[in-house]
């Protein structure tokens, strides 16, 4: 196929061209019913082209034009049988994949560090979730994913689950053997679904850990605006179908039920052309970013009190490979915290970094940066080691993470059930009817369905303690908790 075309967004410009009298949503009409200071902010070509499912621009729930021209084009740079566009981001396509593969009752096999899209489908679907715990890194304080070996005795154990989720690569740019693993979820005639939000480059690149379809998986959902070059909310979702273990059809159906039917053509529009630089400029866009990372990654290094990993944390089973775009920055042996990292670069610098949590700040080098914006991080943690090294108390690194709390109803039953609020300190024993994450990345800490435990208890007040963002209950002090009603016993 010829990648330099760009069906969708052609189709697109042509139309705005012909400057139709428009009689149909949105009412903006291109622009001039919007507010003028906005439309002058974002142009008249964003406005002619933020348009509805007419006629000649196809539409996304029953593609049969140019947005399925797109999609193939989209497939084949993705090595995918079938490529599908999210306007409602990799959630929306994480939520497609498990949807497509569970009904009520029965089992999906999940790390426990998933994002929370992962928990809302199971909800959706009435699924029971099976939790495999990731392995944790003492060193660093983080989660990696799953091993073949963890995901064997699962599948020993819930030979009926209807899938298996996995996350490649993980937050901070870690894999496990992914072909390992699709490889024995095949052999029990389970489909592999990948989390893949931020993998989009490792498909285009061999320097890169191995992508899901690559691999052989079965679905993977790719954040193509996290990393990619499309608009934010815009990601595709893969499907590889000589398996036979997925049905495209179910997966075109259940990706149309959670879309909205007003689909952004801006935002297909990005795909379409973020599809078309990374299968012409993919390669050489991957690796000016590698690069750049390995650049700043050397440099951290030589920094006191900083510390960020490469190829060495390679060789176990949970660390089969690494993405070095995600510059993850070890700071604990500043003295402060990934959040007071993250704050004071904000504050001093005028510099955003992806996440941080107790111990790291994660920093994304991507197509995007530059030499000079590299650059300009690494001189503010110059700056920051400068002010913090060997002046005050080094945390000790703890990896508190608590044991998974026993499930005791499907996370469906739980969240519709009858409930009430109790104080979140003598919530203990009590089955919890909500979520509670610690966010970013969004990560369960408590999910419908678990029995409290006071080790739960004590591991999120120390996170609310230390100013780290914890999200989910109803009660945003949290202060109360919401949870499953238990009747009094009749004697």
């Amino acid at each position: 196929m010829d990648q330099s075309l760009t069906p969708l967004f052609t189709a697109l410009k042509k139309h705005a061209a012909g400057n139709p009298v428009q009689f149909h949503i949105p009412g903006h009409k291109k622009g001039a019913g919007t507010d003028p200071e906005f439309r002058e902010f974002i142009g008249d070509n964003a406005f002619s082209i933020d348009l509805i499912n007419i006629a000649p621009l196809d539409d996304l729930h029953q593609p049969k034009g140019v947005i399925a021209q797109a999609q193939n084009l989209a497939a084949e740079a993705f090595g995918a049988d079938y490529t599908y566009f999210s306007v409602q981001g990799t959630s929306g396509a994480i939520m497609t994949m498990i949807l497509s593969v569970c009904s009520p009752g029965e089992k999906i096999i999940v790390p426990r560090n998933v994002h929370k899209s992962v928990m809302s489908a199971i909800i959706f679907s009435g699924a029971k979730p099976i939790f495999v715990s990731p392995v944790q890194d003492e060193n660093l304080g983080i989660d990696h994913g799953i091993t073949t070996s963890s995901l064997k005795r699962a599948l020993q154990r819930h030979p009926d689950a209807k899938g298996v989720l996995v996350i490649n690569p993980t937050y901070f740019g870690i894999c496990a053997d992914l072909r390992s693993i699709v490889d024995l979820a095949h052999s029990y005639g389970v489909p592999v679904l990948v989390d893949e939000a931020h993998g989009v480059l490792i498909h285009f690149h061999e320097e890169l850990p191995m992508s899901a379809m690559q691999a052989g998986a079965d679905m993977a959902a790719t954040s193509v605006h996290k990393l990619g070059g499309s608009m934010t909310q815009s990601s595709v979702l893969n499907v590889n179908a000589d398996t036979g273990l997925i049905n495209p059809q179910r997966v075109q159906t259940m990706l149309s039920m959670l879309t909205t039917t007003s689909t952004s053509y801006v935002l297909l529009a990005s795909l379409d052309t973020a599809r078309r630089q990374l299968a012409l400029h993919g390669h050489d866009m991957a690796s000016r970013a590698i690069a750049l990372a390995n650049y700043a990654r050397e440099a951290v290094n030589e920094l006191e009190g900083l510390y960020s990993f490469g190829n060495e944390i390679l060789g176990t089973e949970a660390t089969f490979d690494h993405d070095p775009t995600k510059l993850s920055i070890h700071v604990r042996h500043l003295g402060i915290t990934g959040w007071e990292a993250e704050n004071w670069l904000r504050e001093k610098y005028n510099i955003e970094v992806e996440m941080s949590d107790m111990y790291n700040i994660l920093c994304l080098i991507t197509p995007g940066d530059t030499q000079q914006s590299v650059d300009k991080l690494l001189s503010a943690l110059r700056v920051l080691s400068a002010i913090h090294y060997g002046k005050g108390d080094i945390y000790e690194l703890k990896v508190q993470v608590p044991e998974i709390p026993q499930l005791a109803l499907t996370p469906r039953d739980a969240f519709y059930a009858d409930t009430e609020l109790v104080p979140f300190k003598e919530s203990a024993d009590r089955i919890i009817a909500e979520f509670i994450y610690v966010y970013p990345p969004g990560i369960p800490i408590l999910l419908p369905g678990e029995v409290i435990t006071q080790d739960n208890i004590d591991y999120i007040l120390d996170h609310v303690e230390i100013g780290l963002p914890v999200k989910g209950p109803e009660d945003r002090t949290l202060t109360h908790v919401k949870v499953i009603v238990e009747a009094d016993p009749i004697f």
